[in-house]
């Protein structure tokens, strides 16, 4: 599978990552996809110690064992669970970034980890003191590099200006374009990598998907619609789900794309999207014909 550089670090990423949330949290089955999606090329994988209160974090901890020097590993912080109150309650600080990696370190059953990543943000946090928390724990060799997790562009704009961040996660896909216009310029230009989740859109754009609701601004007629017109353009040649895949792979700023799989057919789907040949920019442009260049109104 190819390999990217991610931003001006030095950890290079299988170009189709896993997005461990899905994975459930039963034993066996979790570590058994984790096993399969490595031994077929994969080697970058996303958690976060928001999923499932933590086990997800321990499932990718327990498949890594022995093959740690194998995977590039990726988990957040940010969001933090306090006791006797439900839910979670963002915690950008300094001292609860420092608290909850040693968490993070004992789940994962690891001493360091390669990319942390905040899980959020706004502009009310103390960015200062966050990037200051991030900063001291590469200093201190519990994380190699850091990143944020944000589909906010005011956000994005300030950490990339001010921290050393090396990637930003972004729900980027066929169906949500609004990173385009004022998120993947900005980081292409400071050399920032993009780590695109929901490629697939949450399945809405797996050909097997029936379509009930819509997405974002697209109504059901409207996903319909664009649906026929793709699967046209696949005529055959890949699945609608690995040209949504090779379609955020087709930014520059993309680095890796993360779908998610909960069952053995939806992870090798996505893997064999790395056998499907690049988009020209002809097929991309005329996929962004197509679709609608939606872009960010609420997220600010």
């Amino acid at each position: 599978m190819k390999k990217n550089r991610l931003g001006v670090s030095d950890l290079m990423v299988s170009e189709i990552g896993f997005g461990c949330m899905s994975i459930g949290t039963e034993e066996d089955k979790a570590v058994s996809l984790i096993h399969e999606a490595m031994e077929r090329g994969i080697n970058f994988l996303d958690t976060s110690d928001l999923y499932d209160a933590g086990r997800n974090e321990e499932l990718v901890g327990k498949a890594t064992q022995g093959r740690r020097d194998q995977v590039v590993l990726a988990t957040k912080v940010g969001n933090r669970r306090i006791p006797g109150k439900e839910g979670w309650t963002w915690d950008p600080s300094k001292a609860y970034i420092k608290s909850a990696v040693k968490d993070s370190l004992s789940r994962l059953q690891t001493d360091y980890i390669d990319l942390y990543q905040l899980h959020g943000g706004t502009l009310d946090d103390p960015i200062e003191e966050t990037i200051e928390a991030f900063e001291e724990l590469k200093l201190e060799g519990l994380i190699r590099y850091y990143g944020i997790s944000s589909i906010r562009p005011n956000v994005i704009r300030e950490y990339a200006a001010r921290s050393s961040i090396v990637s930003v996660m972004n729900q980027y896909s066929i169906l949500d374009r609004r990173a385009e216009e004022e998120v993947l310029p900005l980081l292409q230009d400071k050399g920032i990598s993009v780590i695109a989740r929901g490629p697939v859109a949450s399945g809405t754009l797996a050909a097997n998907r029936k379509i009930e609701k819509g997405y974002l601004n697209y109504d059901v007629e409207q996903l319909q619609q664009l649906r026929e017109k793709l699967q046209k353009m696949v005529n055959g040649a890949c699945s609608m789900s690995q040209l949504a895949i090779r379609y955020s792979l087709g930014h520059p700023a993309v680095a890796a794309v993360i779908p998610g799989a909960s069952s053995l057919e939806q992870l090798l789907q996505n893997i064999e999207a790395s056998n499907v040949p690049a988009l020209s920019e002809e097929e991309l442009e005329t996929i962004r014909r197509i679709s609608i260049a939606n872009q960010y109104e609420l997220h600010r």
